[in-house]
């Protein structure tokens, strides 16, 4: 992140130093994770061709067998489409494995794609590198093929299954878990041993951000739509008590985050491109347009959230046609929209802090007195805004509003709630040459790391 540490809001309490040190800030792990801010999640499987959402393990090996894969469209789609990375559904709940694993009879090992030489993630990982995608594994916790499932036995063949994951592939960005959990073959439920996993995830993949309903890396939006709701998006939450899936936080309190939360815990807004999840062919003309996509995005990344947006394979191996289209004009939004900064280059006025001794020119934006004016040199014409907080130091802005200078005084264009690793607003276009952004309201005092201007 381009952090340019613009400083305002110089009015410490006593206790304001110490109370920043208890506020949580994201690992740098997080903060890397933060700005991948926009990926693809790929659903592909053997309910790709047996046009289930959810397949029951009983599923022969032989149903598996695209004709022809290409991991390299994926990653040139995901490119135009403006995504930074990948994440693929290793393991499905039917416990069918992408890959050759050693411990398991249900794998592409035993499928005829390739004559069963077939590795997906291996493909995958690769084509990843070669076109600059991070790279990220959805490994099921529920298995409906493994006889084991549903026995103590079960956790150490998963902790198996998670190591080949995390020491063959390179590196990964994030690993990804829900908490499903229904009867396998021999109509047990697991009890599934979390903590073991999410140890073994730390030592072995240190970097990577751990998706679940309670994190530990990010935590679920608590709904599918991939939304921020509301204009209020903490990346703090309380989990303790709470469990991953059925025992997960109340859903409005995933969407909005909690503005005193213990952990730093920022919000993943999950949706698919096609109504479902997995492939299927009645649903090539329901794909969502890239207008559409465009107001998940404002309403997601726009609102301090990532956003991993499913485009399934087809019984290829190819993202279809259509789904490609879309996320090509998806990505051509993206780049018109953000293409020239108009803040580049310009001064912002900035605030003293106790810590900052260095001289700066000490606006007044009125009775809150936190706040900067920019000075585009120019009068220009704009339609957006973006605003990034320093969350390296924690999130702490609870409102602002936004104004423009105009020959009769300064106009408020937009006010909204939190700001956080990102805040995109738009609206109608006006001209002007100076930008006033106030925070109304802050838990301590904020900090700005960059102003955009679009």
């Amino acid at each position: 992140m381009r952090y340019l540490f613009l400083l305002f809001g110089c009015f410490f309490c006593q206790n304001t130093f110490f109370a920043q040190q208890n506020s949580p800030r994201p690992t740098p792990a997080q903060l890397t994770w933060h700005d991948t801010e926009f990926y693809l999640f790929l659903h592909f499987g053997p309910n790709t061709f047996t046009n289930k959402e959810w397949g029951h393990g009983d599923e022969p090996e032989s149903v598996f067998n695209p004709t022809d894969l290409d991991t390299d469209q994926w990653c040139r789609t995901a490119k135009q489409a403006g995504a930074r990375g990948i994440v693929i559904t290793a393991k499905h709940h039917d416990g069918f494995c992408l890959w050759p694993s050693k411990f398991s009879t249900h794998t592409v090992r035993e499928s005829p794609w390739k004559n069963g030489q077939g590795d997906v993630l291996r493909e995958l990982s690769d084509a990843c590198k070669r076109h600059g995608l991070k790279f990220g594994v959805y490994l099921s916790p529920w298995d409906r093929n493994h006889p084991q499932y549903g026995t103590p036995e079960y956790n150490d063949v998963y902790a198996s299954t998670l190591t080949e994951l995390l020491t063959n592939y390179g590196e990964l960005f994030e690993i990804w878990w829900d908490g499903a959990n229904g009867e396998g073959p021999n109509g047990k439920k697991q009890v599934y041993d979390f903590h073991r996993f999410e140890k073994l995830a730390a030592k072995l993949q240190p970097n990577a951000v751990i998706f679940s309903d309670i994190g530990p890396g990010c935590r679920w939006a608590g709904n599918e739509q991939g939304l921020i709701l509301t204009e209020t998006n903490w990346c703090m939450l309380d989990t303790a008590g709470f469990q991953r899936g059925a025992g997960g936080p109340p859903v409005d309190v995933l969407n909005a985050g909690q503005e005193n939360g213990a952990l730093w815990l920022p919000a993943e807004c999950d949706v698919s491109i096609r109504p479902g999840w997995f492939y299927h062919a009645e649903e090539d003309d329901k794909v969502k347009t890239p207008d559409q996509l465009w107001d998940i995005y404002l309403r997601s990344v726009g609102r301090g959230a990532n956003l991993i947006l499913n485009v399934p394979p087809d019984r290829r191996g190819r993202i279809h046609p259509n789904d490609s289209l879309a996320l090509v004009r998806f990505g051509e939004k993206i780049r018109y929209a953000f293409i020239d900064n108009l803040a580049l280059g310009t001064h912002a006025a900035r605030y003293l802090t106790d810590g900052d001794r260095e001289t700066f020119e000490v606006l007044d934006f009125g009775p809150s007195g936190k706040g900067y004016e920019l000075d585009l040199g120019t009068k220009r014409t704009f339609s957006t805004i973006v605003l990034r907080e320093a969350i390296h130091e924690g999130q702490h802005v609870r409102a602002f509003k936004l104004e423009v200078r105009t020959d009769k005084g300064w106009r408020e264009i937009a006010r909204s709630n939190t700001i956080g690793a990102r805040r995109i607003l738009t609206f109608p276009t006006v001209t002007s040459q100076k930008i006033r952004i106030t925070v109304l309201d802050s838990r301590q005092a904020p900090k700005l790391a960059e102003v955009e201007v679009y």
